[in-house]
């Protein structure tokens, strides 16, 4: 598979990964194709995934500008259409709590509203008509061993002192009860907001209005390089080149090793795995009480995620391999699968469907950033942390907003660069090392 730090060239024109969302994509996704004719733009835009797509349209709807956006694979092809569409108001791994012991409570409320401001972006997109399986709404957060529930009780407590938020605090036998009998869950709180739904309709409806508003979108056209000429970067491609005046780098976990000095050792892609099932008979889904379809995460270090899709077939996702070879190993579904069923000892004879992988892109410092070089000519945004679905609309139409030279919100999301990883190449051997301590602290503390 793949790898982002050992792998300088991303591919052209791959398929789709055999998952359950491209094989349940039934959304027209009409590009412009392979890109074979030289270009001079205004803007150009790598990557057509959530960051790429949103900057796009807003760029075409709101500034008048069309920009042209390259894709090396298929819309979509990286995270954008492998996650597992849980829209949550978050993204990165940085609690609000430790946001104003860093910032102060101005800044982190600044953040919050704008994490707010990207669900509130999704539920835009489904109101205009993009069509993307919505599940009800509601966030499950569960205590995978009795001490976790003090701490999500006292983190609810907060987040209801704090933002007012209607949030649910749970039982042992509340969870059993009346959502689905986890016997690895011990009680736990449940958010209004937050829901599931297809993440690889959502990408392709958000294409869909990019294009229908002007922005031109071609795949199969991976950029080989870019280097700056006067007043252009000038991106090349395997059949074209492009002069561009700006140039936005949207490529996340998937940006190719060595792809731009502006993004060298600032990330650490990771891979995450996800199985789904297939679908639960009826007498299944008595004996494990399976009444929700909201999305579902428990408070291990290593997290697991799960939730019960619209045909009754389970999707179950946790961390995967740590290279690119080792990725398609199939001990890592077997993995989930084995989880699964002991958190839900009825489903004994459960298959697997569909089993993959891809890479999500975390920051050294646990929040997502938007950047740019000196003249003003690059910008990125990356660094979800594997929580990105609903946040990477945000930034793209944030990035947008640096494009044509408005003023962004002063949070550090916005106004710093990504931190590179000291001693960047063993970044491989520290995702080591916390996956092991992962493990025993889940276990033992």
């Amino acid at each position: 598979m793949y790898d982002p730090l050992h792998d300088s060239f991303i591919g052209q024109g791959e398929a789709y990964p055999e998952s359950y969302w491209a094989n349940t994509s039934d959304e027209s996704s009409e590009d412009d194709g392979i890109l074979t004719e030289d270009k001079d733009v205004e803007v150009a835009i790598i990557g057509a995934g959530y960051t790429g797509l949103s900057c796009a349209l807003q760029l075409s709807r709101h500034h008048n500008i069309k920009p042209l956006v390259l894709e090396a694979n298929q819309v979509a092809w990286g995270c954008s259409g492998r996650n597992a569409g849980f829209v949550l108001p978050s993204s990165g791994r940085m609690a609000f709590s430790q946001m104003t012991a860093k910032w102060g409570e101005e800044v982190m409320r600044g953040i919050h509203a704008e994490m707010q401001q990207g669900v509130s972006n999704i539920k835009a997109f489904i109101e205009e008509g993009v069509d993307c399986d919505v599940q009800p709404a509601g966030y499950l957060k569960l205590a995978h061993k009795p001490s976790e529930l003090t701490k999500l009780i006292a983190q609810a407590e907060l987040l209801k002192q704090t933002f007012n938020d209607q949030i649910e605090i749970l039982s042992e036998s509340d969870v059993k009860q009346n959502f689905m009998d986890d016997c690895n869950a011990y009680g736990g709180i449940r958010f209004t907001s937050g829901f599931g739904l297809h993440p690889l309709k959502l990408a392709k409806g958000i294409h869909k209005l990019a294009r229908e508003n002007g922005s031109r979108v071609h795949t199969g056209t991976p950029v080989i390089s870019i280097d700056n000429e006067g007043k252009y970067q000038v991106l090349q491609t395997p059949r074209a080149k492009i002069r561009a005046k700006k140039v936005v780098i949207a490529t996340n976990g998937y940006t190719p090793k060595g792809f731009h000095p502006l993004i060298k050792n600032r990330s650490l892609p990771v891979l995450s795995q996800i199985i789904v099932t297939e679908p639960l008979s009826d007498k299944q889904i008595e004996a494990c009480n399976f009444m929700t379809s909201n999305v579902v995460m428990d408070t291990r270090a290593l997290k697991y995620y799960y939730r019960k899709l619209p045909d009754n077939r389970i999707l179950f996702g946790g961390r995967g391999a740590i290279s690119g070879k080792s990725a398609e190993d199939p001990y890592y579904a077997n993995r989930l699968l084995s989880v699964l069923k002991l958190s839900f000892p009825a489903l004994t004879t459960l298959k697997i469907a569909y089993a993959w992988s891809g890479w999500i892109c975390m920051s050294l410092d646990d929040i997502p950033h938007i950047y740019q070089n000196e003249d003003q000519t690059m910008f990125y945004g990356m660094g979800y942390c594997g929580s990105g679905v609903s946040f990477s609309t945000q930034m793209g139409k944030r990035i947008a907003d640096k494009v044509v030279g408005l003023e962004v919100p002063n949070i550090p999301l916005y106004q710093t660069p990504l931190p590179k990883f000291p001693l960047a190449p063993l970044r491989r051997v520290g995702q080591w090392g916390y996956f092991q301590y992962g493990l025993v602290k889940d276990k033992w503390f």
